[in-house]
């Protein structure tokens, strides 16, 4: 029997950019039955807005438990070792960038089920596009330590390397946003560049590339929307 294939499907950054994926993403999606998700009720609402008539009921879907590190029942997996396909859905943006899903994607590998990326929005490389820093060399580092000292301590490496050259790419939970910015208003060089990416692909979206010292004069209101940080350099 052949088997199924794992689909890696991105979720719109914005209600905006649903018609884009949609159309993408649709005529696979149609083929599956088997779900593997962050959160069940979001995913079913992106399905019905995918096609009002897919047949949701139908499905079965396994919630990644965020309370136990976004465990899931392996033996999900077994769908696509009998043939069915399986559909990997993040909140927001690609599976496995930055949101869970990675432990689903290693483990399929290991079962030799084929593994299927879908095309979609992923707000790390936009913002990076959108910078205006270089592409050549960069990292990124994913949600910022909670811990006040490794924080500062991360975000002086990186305004280290920008004067090398390289790039680097971070962000945090949108209620966090406001004291990350405060953080590097007071501890970077009034030089340093900082591209602030803000709801990248909704109707409010925001790109800037300044110094520091310009940030200060023109602070952003980030409370409570997702955004993404960058530290480089133009020159």
């Amino acid at each position: 029997m052949k088997k199924g294939i794992l689909y890696l499907i991105p979720v719109p950054l914005a209600p905006e950019g649903l018609r884009q994926t949609a159309t993408i993403a649709a005529p696979l999606i149609a083929q599956i039955r088997y779900f593997i998700v962050e959160n069940i009720r979001t995913a079913r609402r992106f399905l019905r807005a995918v096609d009002n008539e897919f047949p949701i009921d139908d499905c079965v879907f396994e919630e990644m438990d965020k309370h136990s590190g976004y465990s899931f029942s392996e033996s999900f997996l077994k769908h696509a070792i009998d043939g069915h396909h399986i559909g990997v859905l993040s909140e927001a943006g690609c599976p496995a960038v930055a949101d869970p899903g990675h432990q689903v994607v290693a483990l399929a590998h290991q079962r030799g089920i084929t593994i299927k990326p879908l095309p979609g929005p992923n707000s790390m490389i936009m913002a990076l596009m959108a910078s205006g820093f270089s592409g050549q060399k960069f990292s990124f580092y994913g949600y910022m330590p909670l811990d006040v000292q490794q924080r500062r301590t991360l975000l002086l490496k990186m305004e280290k390397e920008a004067s090398q050259g390289y790039t680097n790419i971070f962000m945090d939970t949108p209620f966090r946003n406001a004291k990350l910015l405060e953080d590097m208003l007071n501890w970077l060089r009034p030089e340093t560049e900082i591209c602030i990416a803000s709801n990248i692909t909704g109707s409010n979206e925001q790109i800037h590339t300044r110094t520091i010292k310009d940030w200060k004069k023109v602070k952003p209101d980030l409370k409570k929307i997702p955004a993404v940080f960058v530290i480089g350099s133009s020159k």
